[in-house]
Formats: structure tokens, sequence, C-alpha cells
């Protein structure tokens, strides 16, 4: 499968914003975005043209595809799947994107990152409803449970992760036993419940064209 390797914080530079993809590093001094807000490239910034209405959602879909960390052809099967889906289809996709297993495990604190998550994943930490998942792509739903495996709850890593979660971070869509270290999907995740600046109409027209 394809794989990003290069620098994940030109990501961020080329979107303009933070997109939170290397975790705590992005809240410290030594973010790059925070060094360097603009695009990588020529550093002659001043003449860069006017996006037109194709650059504006060519960008968005861009940007929602990193911070889910997604590649094209995954992403459009997405955007299909929620077409077919009842309700606003932009509304509908940022739902399928956050119902992802390795974002649920990033939300729920697990991981800083859903880069970090998503590796977590797929070693196998985690377990669904008494079966262990190592799919990233799994879609959750409301009642079901998210696991840490007991051999994982064992490790250095996932006993230092329990004394730092804060149940204020966690969205209220899901629920959390820190001490034992069970997730829970509550609910489906609305519009609402995603924290970035997203226009998804920009997404809808840009596949719609």
């Amino acid at each position: 499968m394809a794989r990003y390797t290069d620098s994940v914080c030109k990501l961020c530079r080329r979107e303009g914003e933070k997109l939170f993809l290397k975790g705590n590093r992005c809240y410290s001094s030594k973010c790059a975005f925070e060094r360097r807000p603009y695009p990588p490239g020529p550093t002659n910034r001043q003449f860069r043209q006017k996006e037109s209405d194709y650059g504006n959602q060519l960008r968005e879909k861009q940007k929602v595809r990193r911070i889910y960390g997604i590649f094209e052809k995954q992403f459009r099967r997405y955007f299909q799947k929620a077409v077919r889906m009842k309700g606003v289809t932009g509304s509908n996709l940022l739902t399928l994107l956050e119902s992802r297993l390795d974002n649920v495990v990033y939300r729920l604190g697990y991981a800083d990152s859903r880069t970090q998550a998503r590796q977590l994943v797929r070693h196998g930490h985690f377990v669904i409803n008494n079966r262990k998942t190592d799919i990233p792509s799994f879609l959750v739903k409301p009642g079901d449970e998210i696991i840490v495996s007991d051999k994982s709850k064992n490790s250095a890593f996932f006993k230092d992760r329990a004394k730092t979660i804060s149940d204020s971070k966690i969205p209220g869509w899901l629920d959390l036993d820190v001490n034992n270290l069970n997730g829970k999907v509550l609910a489906v995740p609305t519009r609402e419940d995603i924290d970035f600046t997203i226009n998804e109409q920009l997404i809808v027209e840009f596949y719609s064209r």
C-alpha cells in the first residue's frame, strides 16, 4: 500500500493551517508551521495568485484527506458511500471519517495523533466487541466497545497513557473508563463534533464537477 514518507509539516504549511499531524509537537515552539506559516516551495510569496473556485475545492478536499490520513482512492469511496446515505452528503462524509477506528482511538486519547493511532491499531492492541481488530478503517457504530487488550494494558506505553488521558478532551459521542482503558461509542458523530474548520460543501462540489 502507498505511504506518505515526506515531512508531514509540509502538509500543514501547504494547507495554510495546523492539521495537528505530529501530536504534541504541534503545540510546541518546534512546530514548523509556527516558524514558516507559508506554503513550501518558492519563498517569494507576494506574487502567488489567488485560488480559483476549483483550487479552493481541491484544497479543502486535500485538507480533509490529510487530517484523516487517507489516500485519494479510499477517500473517493467514502464520498460515494456518503452520496448513497440518507441526509446531507457533506455531513455524511465527515461522519464516516470520524467513525474510523483509528480516529476513534485518537479521540479517546490513546494516541497523540491519528498516525500513531493507526499504528497502534495495526499492531493489534485493541479489541472491538470481544474481537481483536487490526484494521484502521473499521467503522464503529453506537454500542461498540473499544478495549485495550489485556496483554497491551500491561505495557509501559498504555500504563503511562492512562495517567495522561484527559476526560475533557473526549467528545460527547464517546465514553472512556480510564481505569480499565475501556472505551464505548455512545452515538453517531455529528457535524457539530468536528473540531476543525471544514467547508464540506466545497468537497461535494469538487466531486460533483
